[in-house]
């Protein structure tokens, strides 16, 4: 199988013995505590899981602003984004220093559970100059209505870097029990399969016609032995569907439209970065640990509204691919055709605009908030059912 991202074996940051684990959390309790912000909540779930190897914990100034600026840690890692624990400075318990050893309690979950145990290795302030310079690294923008800028000038001024020993998963085990899977299942499930190829399609979004196309597309031109439809669990911005509604559509497609024993449908505790080419690289990576060989990009990947390029999110891979040994399966954009009558790649066909049938997301919503059926072309009618649904319950209750 595919080696995990900069290491020989999976790293997850798990505490798995529950004798240690009981130690741990009897020690949490008297040690000073730090709420921690959802996005290092969910770092911490991905360190965890194995997703973030071979990373040991929260990186530290040095790396943060490294990473940020080049995509690589002061030891030469390739990594794209920094992961932090970032709280305002007046958030750090008095008393701790490098040495120390805090309590840090999940924001998510109702009385803010000790998600992890943290050891302190340095504390440092990052200067306005300096946060605004990581956040026009990584996202392209300092805009505040990008919801990744947005998250990250709220969470703070202070990082607080050392390594991890992670106690819980957070809510994702308990709201999504079929469906969240740590890196380490993932590759367990893929070896009791037999799957040698294994391609990966990254959603926020429910899938419709173009997007189960483009998955067989991937699979067929790769020759991969089976699909993982890998979905984000955690929070998004404002709009966006949400993740039990998305899981549903997505089991029913798989269910009724794909061969048996073809797809693996799983999803990951992270909240949404919306980094766009630099959350595809970090994408890349967390496939590559979960086992797969192959990672789909099409357009706007991890993108929102239009800070990015409609295919930034390929190119980035241009000058790093020597660093990861997942593959990357560039999608161009999928429509149906009229004249083809099937779905195509753009790239691939020879008609025109006017033979494809496009929909707005507006139009979508319109639609599905009105009852009114998608066409066929565009949706499956019975994802399309299902997402009508949620769009009806929620215009009752607007």
């Amino acid at each position: 199988m595919i080696k995990p991202h900069g290491a020989e074996e999976l790293k997850p940051l798990y505490v798995e013995d529950d004798v240690v684990r009981a130690q741990l959390l009897e020690e949490a309790a008297g040690l000073p505590a730090v709420v921690v912000s959802s996005a290092a909540a969910s770092s911490a779930v991905m360190l965890g899981s194995g997703y973030f190897t071979p990373l040991t914990g929260f990186m530290d100034a040095a790396d943060a602003k490294s990473v940020a600026a080049n995509m690589h840690t002061t030891d030469g890692l390739l990594w794209p984004t920094p992961v932090v624990n970032v709280v305002p400075g007046d958030q750090v318990p008095a008393g701790v220093a490098p040495g120390s050893r805090i309590a840090l309690l999940d924001p998510n979950v109702d009385g803010n559970p000790v998600i992890a145990v943290q050891e302190v290795t340095a504390i440092e302030s990052l200067s306005d100059a300096e946060r605004a310079a990581i956040i026009d690294q990584v996202f392209g923008t300092d805009d505040d209505a990008h919801p990744g800028v947005a998250a990250f000038k709220a969470a703070g001024d202070t990082l607080i870097a050392g390594p991890i020993e992670v106690l819980n998963f957070s809510y994702f085990p308990g709201d999504f029990p079929a469906t969240f899977r740590t890196a380490v299942e993932l590759r367990a499930e893929i070896a009791e399969r037999g799957w040698d190829r294994v391609v990966a399609f990254q959603t926020r979004n429910p899938m419709h016609r173009a997007h189960e196309e483009l998955c067989r597309m991937a699979q067929q031109a790769v020759e991969a032995d089976g699909i993982l439809i890998h979905m984000l669990l955690g929070k998004l911005k404002a709009g966006d569907i949400p993740a039990d509604v998305r899981d549903a559509s997505i089991r029913k497609m798989v269910e009724l439209y794909f061969p048996e024993n073809t797809v693996m449908i799983a999803g990951y505790g992270f909240d949404m970065l919306y980094a766009g080419p630099r959350e595809a690289v970090l994408h890349a990576i967390f496939r590559q640990n979960s086992g797969c060989t192959h990672l789909i990009v099409g357009r706007d990947h991890a993108g929102v509204g239009d800070y990015y390029g409609a295919f930034d999110a390929q190119t980035i891979f241009d000058g790093i691919s020597d660093a990861l040994e997942i593959e990357i399966f560039r999608g161009d954009h999928t429509v149906w055709c009229n004249e083809c009558n099937e779905v195509v790649m753009m790239r691939d066909c020879p008609h025109g605009g006017d033979a494809y049938l496009f929909l707005s997301g507006t139009q979508v919503r319109e639609m599905l908030a009105a009852g009114e059926a998608l066409p066929p072309e565009f949706a499956r009618p019975e994802v399309a059912d299902i997402l009508a649904e949620y769009y009806q319950q929620e215009t009752v209750g607007a």
